[in-house]
């Protein structure tokens, strides 16, 4: 929703904001743009008297100001169906779908057209290194867009992506997530059936073919379909231990992409983002030089900072899939290192305990594990122990903080895991290195 607002605004429209709660990056972007943010929902926000309200899914019925534009007949629509008919009807829309992965593979896509000269439009759910900003609207024919599966609205229980219409459709990988809108994994696969079946003849579909899910949904499908991973069109080839690989394309090598991410996941998210940038008509070999200077996303293992020889990374996993692929990359990279995991079960899948069975071993990579406890429905503490493991639980921030810095020593890397601000908790935990506490 952001993204949107800073859309509507380089589009000219006056906008304005409210939400319960905001947090940097996002905060910060919609400042420095001038989006005035107002804090909660009191009805007297009608005053403000816009030609129409985007509504976000994160409100519900009961909500006060959405009852008050109820009540009072006032226009509104969704973010993705105001960004269908506003910007993406006219552009050659790059779709980035899947359960994991769609933030940096948009940045990647994203980064490639621009370092190639195309100048695209985008909207991506994190704010890329290189752009410094989450969306921003071009005169380009191209827009890169995360497309989410999540629900639209409280009045639109369609995924987000099937607004969004797109000629390159990238599919990435599909687990079960969202189990506060999604029953099981079936729901979610009719959804990108949905999907599937909006894409033009004349588009490409970017399938992910070592996930026999992402297979299944694309039986039948309609357009062309280009595939990447072991035994596809698209390959990965001499990856070493500093992440850097060649690309093969059917069995000519694109180049080798030399930069400093880490982990399979993000070279998959790159195949992917090269094949469709080709679609749009950038050579691979451009596209693999533009990736090697590719900077990355904030809180995508981000280096928040390193204080008595101890680092501090940000990240944004909060699925069990992405945790352990996040903490493999970085053991290949660190080597015998600790590594500390610190958790936030933040997202309403997790809070609800449908996949906390699988955090265990999704976090054996790490040597400490810490678990923020509060407004969980289940025991942390019981559930490590019952799969072998210890795990430091505390429901207070400032605990866990306490917890943490007194454990760690020089050469040791935190790696901090939450879909959300998580307290201020990063900079809390390099003030609390940085002053020796606990030591």
């Amino acid at each position: 929703m952001g993204g949107i607002a800073a859309i509507a605004r380089e589009a000219g429209y006056r906008v304005t904001g409210c939400d319960a709660n905001v947090y940097p990056p996002m905060s910060d972007q919609l400042a420095a743009l001038g989006i005035k943010l107002i804090e909660g929902y009191a009805e007297d926000q009608l005053a403000l008297r816009p030609d129409v309200w985007v509504i976000g899914n994160a409100i519900t019925r009961g909500n006060p100001l959405m009852e008050a534009i109820l009540d009072r007949g006032e226009r509104y629509q969704s973010g993705p169906e105001w960004l269908r008919e506003q910007v993406l009807g006219a552009k050659w829309v790059l779709a980035v779908s899947g359960t994991h992965g769609k933030t940096t593979t948009s940045a990647m896509l994203a980064w490639i057209l621009e370092r190639c000269g195309r100048h695209p439009g985008f909207l991506i759910g994190g704010v890329p290194t290189d752009f410094s900003i989450s969306a921003r609207l071009t005169s380009s024919e191209l827009f890169v867009i995360e497309a989410d599966e999540y629900d639209t609205a409280f009045f639109d229980k369609r995924s987000k992506f099937i607004h969004y219409r797109p000629k390159t459709a990238i599919i990435n990988n599909i687990e079960f997530d969202h189990a506060d809108i999604f029953d099981d994994l079936t729901a979610i696969e009719r959804q990108f059936r949905h999907f599937v079946r909006i894409l033009p003849r004349s588009g490409l579909i970017v399938a992910n073919t070592e996930d026999h899910v992402v297979k299944r949904v694309l039986t039948p499908a309609w357009t062309p379909i280009e595939g990447f991973g072991a035994d596809s069109n698209w390959r990965i080839d001499c990856a070493d231990a500093d992440g850097h690989f060649d690309v093969l394309h059917g069995e000519k090598s694109a180049g080798r992409v030399k930069w400093a991410l880490t982990g399979e996941h993000n070279r998959m998210n790159a195949l992917a983002a090269i094949a469709a940038a080709r679609h749009a008509g950038v050579d691979p070999g451009a596209a693999v030089d533009a990736l090697s200077v590719f900077q990355g996303v904030r809180r995508r293992m981000e280096q928040r900072g390193v204080e008595r020889g101890v680092s501090v990374y940000d990240d944004f996993a909060h699925h069990p899939t992405a945790i352990r692929t996040t903490l493999q990359g970085l053991r290949a990279k660190v080597g015998r290192a600790r590594i500390l995991a610190v958790v936030e079960p933040r997202s309403n899948t997790m809070k609800l305990g449908r996949m906390k069975d699988e955090l265990p071993a999704s976090l054996a990579p790490a040597d400490e594990v810490y678990v923020y406890a509060s407004g969980l429905g289940w025991d942390p503490i019981a559930l490590f122990r019952s799969a072998g493991r210890n795990v430091h639980a505390a429901a207070s921030v400032d605990a866990l903080v306490a917890e943490i810095a007194g454990q760690a020593h020089a050469g040791d890397h935190i790696v901090v895991m939450s879909n959300g601000g998580f307290g201020g908790i990063h900079g809390k935990l390099l003030a609390a290195l940085r002053s020796g506490a606990g030591q």
